[in-house]
């Protein structure tokens, strides 16, 4: 323990340690690792904490037990094994709880007016005299009685953390469950442990195994092998799988169950009887009933509209094509020598032609060309179109391509949270004679089936989409299983175009396709790039070199000597969240670089700023903000615990709840740029990232790039991914769904 001179006796195991939390230097959201100052309350001196301290809060008087270690250039730490959250009982642990934000209602300035005239007795006051808070200038009727509700919530949840600390669930969850279930949390708990991971978001079998497991719950109970079912189907579909071969299910499933083959394909046939679990058309292959409905609308919809005739007014379609040309030409000015290939006159023709077509193809192949000239044709005849893509990224290149209006296809499609569902559908379909979808690589059966659904038999379908790219974060391989049912007519671009030959982007992306090294040779440092190349390579080869070099790009060499703005102009993508060069380091790294001074506003470990670059991590109707978009940092409201973001054109505000949905955007992970372009593309690149180096997700990143990408790292990295095909593959039933419809 520290003696008087602020230093620790050799380290051994079993310590223990009580103080309040004074400071959070570093949080990862992945495994909870935290770094942070506690004041020991044994000598009222600061100390550095080290280790997995799930959603801990400035302010929180904190029971510690572990061992003393000494690091070699930030000396003494203690490393966390146990830890256990309670109330402070001095003024000054008072008054860093409240000043936390954990009691809405409260921020710094009325927790100091509290604790200064209430000082030690102040928590029994909230509780039982809640009144006399109105002795506080500027706390009202109304504003007392909201901190006494918070008060009371805070009070439920740490009643209920007490319960489950026992069996390590993380106060994240505690929060979840008390909301969820209020004053019968802790009955549900002790009799129904897994109800919690079938109703609660967030909260999964683990979490939930866990506690039965304390509770007394047999390892092969009924219950149990239920639960973990689902659970491993649930987890097979977050890889992508919408179905899984049933023996192979079983083999994995009675792995992480640790159980006997025999009971678990018992459960499995009663969760089969109970409609819970269902066989693909009698086939042994799994799926959750959700994937089997949107697979099975899919087939459905594209039987339904191909067998429907076209509602488009009279076509000569070929004079159509020509006219396009004729129009393309002119644009393209003279002695452009510009003429469409065969493939791109004849993906025009199908299209008007045919009521479902698919147009596939990499960059600089000429999609682009065909949907100027598909739109302009649907222009000059009048014809109601809808243009849609996943994400508003790729939404509004959509809309610049065409010069037409396009929307997210969750806005197309106009949901209601209050309903829990799109507002169209086979019943309210969208009012429209052609359908037009951009990134269709992207489509998860859940969002293909909502779309589909939702278009009318009269209408036609074109879908367009590069399929070398990385597939839809959800479930499903939609565009390819739709390309390879054979059932819909396919136009595939390979030859590349005009200005595009030129690009090392376009020729680098195909290369990468055709399983070609062809990187230009790295530099040794970013002052060594040049202003015209679109593709450079700066070698850094280690995780601590790759990262000052990326620091040094963004704050120094792309503003000052090729005046882009590294915030609004360029963005970082990392393969992997973990590690020095992953997305949570280097947003940590790039905001101190960036946008390191002013008013803050810290939640799980992150301090939100005005002018951060912002990502949506889920869907929210409420808001209409959805996975993967980027917004901007207005302001921050400590005080209140709320922060403003603009996403878009539209301004939002930000309860605390919300802040889990918000992270940190000067890095985002190469899967969560599919369907955006960014002016400047920066992707950090090294063996260490070996896991993740496959060939689609180098060429996903680098197509993200419209004028420029710069890799740093490691060329051996590179080579690495390109030369590794394997992409692994996604077990869906919609081939077979499409072949039972159409017979």
């Amino acid at each position: 323990m520290p003696n008087d001179r602020g230093t620790h006796s050799s380290p051994s195991r079993g310590e223990n340690l009580r103080g309040v939390l004074e400071r959070i230097i570093f949080f990862n959201e992945e495994n909870h690792y935290c770094i942070a100052e506690l004041r020991d309350e044994a000598n009222n001196r600061s100390v550095t904490v080290t280790g997995a301290m799930p959603n801990v809060q400035c302010g929180e008087c904190l029971s510690l037990t572990g061992q003393w270690t000494r690091h070699p250039h930030h000396g003494d730490q203690f490393k966390v094994a146990t830890i256990k959250s309670e109330l402070p009982a001095t003024v000054y642990g008072i008054r860093r709880y409240l000043g936390s934000g954990l009691v809405p209602g409260i921020g710094k300035v009325y927790a100091n007016k509290i604790v200064d005239h209430f000082g030690a007795d102040t928590f029994r006051v909230i509780s039982e005299e809640s009144g006399r808070l109105r002795d506080i200038p500027g706390i009202g009727r109304e504003r007392a009685r909201a901190i006494r509700a918070a008060w009371e919530e805070q009070k439920a949840v740490r009643e209920i953390m007490v319960f489950l600390q026992t069996y390590g669930v993380s106060p994240a969850h505690c929060v979840r469950i008390v909301k969820q279930y209020g004053g019968q949390a802790r009955n549900i708990l002790r009799e129904e442990p897994y109800r919690v991971a079938r109703e609660i978001d967030g909260i999964g079998f683990k979490t939930a195994d866990r506690i039965a497991i304390n509770l007394g719950y047999a390892n092969d109970s009924p219950a149990r092998l239920e639960a973990g079912i689902l659970y491993a189907l649930a987890e097979l579909e977050s890889e992508g799988h919408t179905a899984f071969p049933e023996d192979a299910f079983i083999d994995h499933t009675a792995g992480l169950l640790e159980t006997d083959r025999d009971k678990l394909r018992q459960s499995l046939d009663r969760l089969i009887e109970k409609s819970d679990l269902v066989r693909c058309d009698d086939r042994p292959v799994l799926q959750l009933p959700a994937a089997a409905r949107a697979e099975r609308k899919i087939a459905e919809a594209v039987f339904r509209i191909q067998q429907c005739a076209s509602g488009l007014p009279p076509i000569k379609i070929d004079k159509a094509v020509e006219w396009a040309q004729e129009r393309a030409t002119r644009a393209a000015g003279p002695g452009s020598g510009f003429a469409f290939s065969p493939r791109q006159a004849e993906a025009v023709r199908r299209a008007l032609q045919d009521k479902i077509t698919i147009l596939t193809g990499g960059p600089g192949t000429g999609k682009t060309t065909i949907l100027r000239a598909l739109t302009d044709i649907l222009a000059a005849k009048k014809v109601a179109v809808q243009m849609a893509a996943p994400t508003g990224r790729a939404a509004q290149r959509l809309a610049e391509t065409t010069s037409g209006p396009a929307r997210t296809i969750h806005r197309l499609l106009k949901y209601d949270p209050a309903q829990g569902a799109f507002t169209a559908n086979e019943d309210r379909p969208l009012k429209t004679d052609f359908v037009i979808v951009d990134e269709g690589s992207m489509l998860d059966a859940r969002l293909a089936a909502n779309l589909l659904r939702a278009i009318p038999s009269k209408a036609h379908v074109l879908l367009v989409g590069d399929t070398d790219q990385l597939p839809s974060v959800g479930a499903g391989n939609v565009l390819k299983d739709l390309i390879q049912s054979e059932r819909i007519p396919v136009t595939r671009l390979d030859a590349i175009y005009r200005q595009h030959e030129k690009s090392a982007i376009v020729t680098t992306a195909h290369a990468i396709n055709a399983g070609r090294v062809t990187i230009t040779a790295a530099v040794a440092s970013p002052a060594e790039l040049l202003p015209g190349p679109d593709l450079q390579f700066v070698e850094a080869p280690t995780p601590e070199t790759c990262l000052e070099t990326l620091l040094d790009l963004c704050s120094d060499v792309l503003p000052h000597r090729h005046g882009i703005d590294p915030v609004s102009g360029a963005q970082v993508l990392a393969p992997m969240h973990k590690g020095i060069a992953g997305v949570a380091n280097l947003n940590a790294e790039l905001q101190r670089r960036l946008n390191p001074e002013g008013p803050s506003l810290t939640h799980g470990g992150i301090r939100f700023r005005a002018g951060d670059k912002l990502i949506q991590l889920r869907n929210n109707y409420d808001k209409n903000i959805f996975n993967g978009d980027l917004g901007k940092v207005l302001s921050v409201h400590p005080d209140a615990g709320t922060m403003t973001a603009a996403f878009d054109a539209d301004t939002h505000t930000f309860e605390r709840a919300e802040l889990n949905d918000l992270a940190l955007a000067y890095a985002i992970s190469i899967h969560k740029s599919q369907g955006s372009e960014y002016p400047v593309v920066l992707i950090p690149l090294l063996k260490q990232h070996y896991m993740m180096l496959r060939r689609n997700l180098i060429y996903t990143a680098i197509t993200r790039g419209r004028k420029k990408v710069i890799l740093v790292g490691d060329p051996d990295a590179y080579a690495m991914a390109v030369r590794n095909n394997e992409t692994g593959t996604r077990h869906t039933c919609l081939r077979e769904r499409l072949h039972s419809c159409f017979g």
